[in-house]
């Protein structure tokens, strides 16, 4: 049973299902920016690493990037990509960048690196939603999230080099097993590493915080990592001592989901924002909720304090960031937004705004000096009853923001919100959040053509061709990308015959299985650097591993085919080429490791958990045999003087041509010379079996002139008394003139030739 998040469980079910599945991500042509929401934003001061400042947005498109600040502007500087679902926290601990996901894990890196993940620590059975960290200790991190799953992590112990001898199952902790008490929390200088009392650095079981019966959305920690605040959809703030995982009080008063938490610095000051549209502080000395403020019209989802904890920015789905004054509870809007707001982060005079949309927001605050923005006028004593704001706006006496504009855009690309895969199984039309409509070529993974804004059912109408192919794979755009699903054995049941491709030279019989072709231009930069490695290790007089080869005796049964070329996993067609400059990512569900993402460029061909059944289709061209036959009767038409030519059920490749059944009745009616020999073999039609196969129709007829030009419309096939178009094949008849369960009957008759 696998349950991943993007990689094709848009639903988060659990689905069964023997074999990995195979994802690949179409990126925007510009991949230096996010194409879905920015859920969370972490600010480095460079200062303490001699370096500029940096700030990190994670998207919903699964990645997070970072961007170098430097005199009023942001510049891209990098792509951390490995998660497989929404990127929903982050937070900057010392050097290292924590993230974590919808697809249940947490990732680290490092802030200064080109990218790469160093380590993935698996332990929520569910969408991780938030992180908290403690500023003075660098190597505490909480995560909490759906399920009621709260864990305070030791980086140092969790990141412990990995034992090679450690079996793959290791990687994953056992759910619920809380581990000893936190030693490093106790002293801040401390290294001390805990994984050395499990016995091996491997078996690290992060200290679980118990006591949520539901979904954790805040979490937030103090300086020193002596407390931890937690909150969700219980409506209550939990208080924690992290170093045990034991409660310490429960603070109620929110009448509607935590969705936000800020501690001062000392531990003592709490801010809650919560979907009641409320924000709250508490004295955490008193345990009681010693001020609310009704600032914002709709729930709140961000905050964001000066260093000083006196004043505090919030934002939610009001599209709103408002600047209050705690002490004093005056308020004053500072900016509106088009997009509901997830999350703020402060960096001096400028507050970073993450919205639903795939740009940030960089607006005036005076961080510094807040009582600045006050002297601006406008301002308003917060309410302490959430209906007082909301009145006052339907009242029409909602404050004017201070700022109109913001002083910084870190732009995004539109998101895909709408997409139909065309009949061709090869196009799909999407629509995105700026109203734009494109037609993609998923086999190649790029737009071929920019509509512009127009209307997408109209387009959708005019792109209809009357064609019939298997649905060879699934997609969705939870990722505002196309991410294009293939699972075995289903994704090899589409050919095409390889002259529809404009394959140079080759035969009219030649059939491509697109999903073949596709793995093959997917994973070619693997193949590539896979053989040189190979070559490499035996030159050196090392014997392969073959710890990535499928099993010999895999149950499946596969039809082997050989294309006569050496290096075919290399050998790349034309239309199944992929964008190296936005080159496409692929998902896989992993093993040890969990599922991971990368861009096919960046595969080194030591990636050893790929399925197995797309390493057999790329090194050793087999793939499972699925049934691309169509089986048929073929009759005179009412009236017509044509005698009976067969005598039970024909069986022809369901991409077979109309043409070719007419060159089949003509041949059996002798009405024209034999035709030449056929590539695929001589009838033998066994016409006593009932069913015989039509072979010698997928094979090459004349040279030169397509076979029903040379032989003149002599003989006309038709289904439902309808004429079919030489150019259709057995299978979109079947769909769209035959429209029955039943196996397909088709008439010939004779018509006068030209």
């Amino acid at each position: 049973m696998h349950r991943v998040g993007s990689a094709g469980n848009t639903a988060g079910s659990t689905r069964p299902r023997k074999e990995k599945r195979f994802t690949y991500v179409l990126n925007d042509a510009d991949a230096k920016k996010h194409c879905a929401g920015i859920n969370c934003l972490a600010y480095l001061n460079g200062s303490a690493f001699s370096t500029n400042d940096y700030l990190f947005s994670g998207s919903r498109d699964g990645t997070l990037k970072r961007w170098e600040l430097n005199n009023g502007d942001a510049s891209f500087s990098g792509t951390f990509e490995s998660h497989v679902d929404w990127v929903n926290d982050a937070i900057i601990v010392g050097e290292k960048l924590v993230s974590c996901s919808s697809d249940t894990t947490l990732k680290v890196w490092n802030c200064f690196s080109e990218g790469a993940c160093t380590r993935t620590l698996r332990q929520h059975s569910d969408y991780v939603i938030c992180l908290a960290a403690a500023d003075k200790n660098s190597n505490i991190v909480a995560s909490g999230g759906l399920g009621g799953e709260v864990f305070i992590w030791d980086l140092d112990a969790a990141l412990a080099p990995v034992a090679k001898s450690v079996d793959a199952k290791e990687d994953e902790v056992p759910n619920g097993n809380s581990g000893p008490a936190l030693t490093t929390l106790c002293n801040v200088n401390s290294s001390s590493n805990i994984a050395s009392s499990n016995g091996q650095s491997h078996g690290y079981n992060p200290i679980a915080a118990k006591g949520h019966k539901d979904s954790v959305y805040a979490l937030a920690m103090n300086d020193t990592g002596t407390l931890l605040v937690s909150g969700g959809t219980e409506k209550v703030v939990r208080v924690w001592d992290p170093r045990t995982g034991s409660k310490k009080m429960k603070l109620r008063g929110h009448t509607d989901n935590i969705r936000t938490l800020l501690l001062d610095s000392t531990g003592r000051y709490c801010l809650s924002g919560s979907s009641d549209s409320m924000i709250r502080l508490w004295d955490l000395g008193q345990q009681r909720c010693v001020h609310s403020y009704a600032v914002h019209t709709d729930s709140v989802w961000a905050l964001a304090s000066t260093p000083s904890f006196g004043h505090v920015y919030s934002g939610g789905r009001d599209q709103s960031v408002y600047l209050t004054d705690l002490s004093t509870r005056e308020s004053v809007l500072l900016c509106t937004n088009e997009y509901p707001i997830l999350q703020l982060s402060l960096q001096d005079d400028t507050i970073w705004v993450a919205t639903t949309d795939s740009s940030v927001y960089g607006w005036p605050a005076e961080g510094r000096t807040p009582q600045k923005v006050f002297e601006k006028g406008g301002s308003f004593l917060a309410g302490n009853l959430s209906f007082s704001r909301a009145r006052a706006s339907l009242e029409g006496s909602a404050p004017v923001p201070v700022y109109k504009e913001p002083s910084l855009v870190i732009p995004g690309v539109p998101a895909i919100i709408q997409h139909e895969i065309m009949n061709n199984r090869r196009h799909v039309l999407t629509k995105d959040t700026a109203g734009s409509v494109k037609l993609w070529e998923i086999t190649r993974g790029s737009v071929i053509e920019d509509f512009g804004k127009v209307s997408f059912e109209d387009k959708k109408k005019e792109l209809f061709e009357m064609v019939s192919i298997p649905a060879w794979f699934t997609m969705d755009a939870r990722l505002g990308c196309l991410s294009v699903h293939l699972d075995t054995p289903q994704c090899f049941s589409a050919e095409i015959y390889a002259v529809d491709l404009n394959v140079s030279g080759a035969q009219e019989d030649l059939k491509i299985n697109l999903a073949q072709e596709t793995l093959r231009g997917l994973l070619v930069h693997w193949s590539k650097r896979k053989q040189k490695s190979s070559s490499h290790s035996l030159s050196n007089g090392d014997s392969s591993s073959g710890k990535d080869l499928p099993s010999k005796d895999s149950p499946r049964s596969r039809s082997e085919v050989d294309d006569g070329t050496e290096n075919h996993a290399t050998h790349v067609l034309p239309s199944f080429e992929f964008s190296t400059v936005s080159p496409p990512s692929i998902i896989t569900e992993g093993s040890s490791g969990g599922p991971w993402r990368k861009r096919i460029t960046d595969l080194d061909g030591t990636e050893g958990d790929l399925p197995w059944w797309c390493v057999d289709c790329v090194t050793q061209n087999r793939y499972p045999k699925e049934n691309t036959k169509c089986g048929f009767y073929l009759h005179p038409a009412e009236g017509s003087p044509a005698p009976n030519i067969t005598q039970g059920k024909l069986s022809a490749p369901r991409i077979l041509r109309i043409h070719k059944v007419a060159n089949y009745v003509v041949e059996k009616l002798v009405l024209d010379k034999p035709l030449d020999g056929g590539s695929d073999g001589t009838f033998a039609m066994g016409l006593s079996s009932g069913q015989s196969q039509l072979s010698t129709l997928d094979s090459s007829s004349r040279i030169g002139l397509k076979p029903w030009q040379k032989l003149k419309p002599s003989v006309e096939i038709l289904c439902n008394n309808q004429v079919l178009s030489a150019e259709m094949s057995l299978a979109t008849v079947r769909t769209y003139i035959w429209k029955k369960p039943e196996d397909l009957i088709l008439h010939y008759r004779l018509v006068q030739s030209r």
